[in-house]
């Protein structure tokens, strides 16, 4: 390794994180990774979009996509299929996005343990995830413009963001980008 290439992972926490999740967890096929969100608030696309890069990546598992989101409507039972996956010993990684603090717009919160799905919005849902990872998209405010934020948030940002993410997953456990599939029903002339 470089000089430079050590300076640039000491940058990068999200990568000494999901390193370490890899080495706990090396199989691949036994991570399932629930993506929330919605691909109708930009800011709340972030679990999807990540979702969707990482079946990309040719992970196996992954509940939330831009396709098939774990929004609002589809999240409980969601979360039950997660659970029951956890309850098979599979390790679940839950991604969200989140509003944060100025200066963390654009960074990835990671922490071992669940997060808390709908939170900005005020929703109550039960925990998810023994890791979890929070893409900090927008500043938070008063908390009834949360969701307000969301709406309006950079597209370009959250894309940027989700890109990054799924290359940090992807980096952490090895994995060799596969060709996407696209489906030409889906594709406008």
């Amino acid at each position: 390794m470089t000089e430079q290439e050590a300076n640039r992972m000491e940058e990068r926490p999200l990568r000494r994180f999901l390193e370490g999740v890899a080495s706990r967890h090396p199989d691949p096929d036994r991570i399932v990774f629930v993506c929330i969100g919605t691909d109708r608030s930009t800011g709340d696309a972030f679990g999807p979009l990540v979702g969707s890069r990482l079946k990309q990546w040719g992970f196996p598992h992954v509940i939330g996509t831009l396709e098939q989101p774990c929004d609002a409507y589809a999240v409980e039972g969601s979360l039950e299929e997660t659970f029951r996956l956890q309850s098979e010993g599979r390790t679940v990684i839950a991604v969200d996005a989140c509003l944060g603090k100025p200066q963390s717009v654009g960074s990835c919160a990671a922490s071992e343990g669940p997060l808390q799905p709908g939170a900005a919005t005020g929703r109550k849902l039960p925990p998810v995830g023994d890791y979890s990872i929070a893409g900090i998209v927008n500043e938070y405010g008063v908390k009834s413009k949360s969701y307000w934020k969301l709406q309006t948030t950079s597209l370009h940002l959250v894309m940027r963001m989700a890109d990054e993410t799924a290359d940090e997953i992807a980096a952490a456990w090895k994995m060799e980008k596969r060709r996407p599939q696209t489906n030409k029903e889906e594709c406008c002339i």
